[in-house]
């Protein structure tokens, strides 16, 4: 009776029909993939509500699909050119967000061709190496805290060439004047450094000094921020 109720109306005898148990085992099994990649994605990372129950349920949505259109090549393609067409979220999400998206795709893909053992290897797999790799902070900058964003803001009748360069250099091993801007109805400059600090616990020594140079003016210091957009 159900067989019947669950066959489609363009269902052939050529065409191969998935039963209930197998779909409903196949979505269980997408379920519980989402769950685990979602408690792995959780652990030391920041994270919305939302996008939790998205990546929790994103597999079971793939897998759902990927069997109502298995053997059919056309769909198959339709498919794909949709899926590359979605997106996922309202905002640009960062390089990890969009790897776990594809991660849950291919797992509800693979669970969607009935190859459940090889999904749950592969979540299994990919999930430790995630657990890992936050645990171990792989990838982070070991020297970060020396890494800032210099603001000076000088009067408007200091000429900036040069003047702040011996003190830089003192105190820095690099460093780059990124931005010139006027400010207070232009009787004001501010000048934009990034640079790299040679010894973190003199970063206040070095702001006394410019303070000398700058009239006693406002001066920033604050952590350098990628220059590229992150992912």
């Amino acid at each position: 009776m159900l067989d019947t109720v669950f066959r489609g109306l363009f269902d052939t005898d050529m065409t191969s029909i998935i039963s209930i148990s197998d779909f409903l085992l196949c979505i269980g099994s997408s379920l519980v993939i989402g769950l685990i990649m979602a408690f792995a994605y959780m652990f030391r990372s920041r994270y919305t509500k939302s996008f939790i129950v998205t990546l929790a349920l994103l597999p079971a949505v793939v897998c759902v699909v990927i069997m109502m259109v298995n053997g059919n090549v056309g769909a198959g393609v339709a498919v794909a050119g949709a899926f590359s067409l979605v997106r996922f979220r309202s905002v640009p999400g960062t390089a990890k967000e969009i790897t776990m998206l594809f991660l849950a795709m291919g797992a509800g893909l693979i669970t969607g061709m009935g190859y459940l053992a090889f999904a749950l290897l592969f979540t299994v797999i990919m999930c430790v190496l995630i657990v890992l790799y936050n645990q171990l902070d792989f990838g982070s900058k070991k020297n970060a805290a020396a890494y800032k964003t210099l603001n000076i803001t000088i009067p408007e009748d200091l000429d900036y060439t040069g003047v702040f360069e011996e003190i830089l250099e003192k105190y820095t091993t690099s460093y780059e004047l990124v931005k010139v801007r006027t400010t207070n109805m232009g009787s004001l400059f501010r000048l934009t450094y990034n640079l790299v600090l040679r010894d973190t616990a003199k970063e206040k020594e070095m702001i006394d000094k410019l303070r000398c140079r700058n009239g006693n003016l406002e001066i920033t210091v604050s952590r350098q921020e990628n220059a590229t957009v992150e992912l």
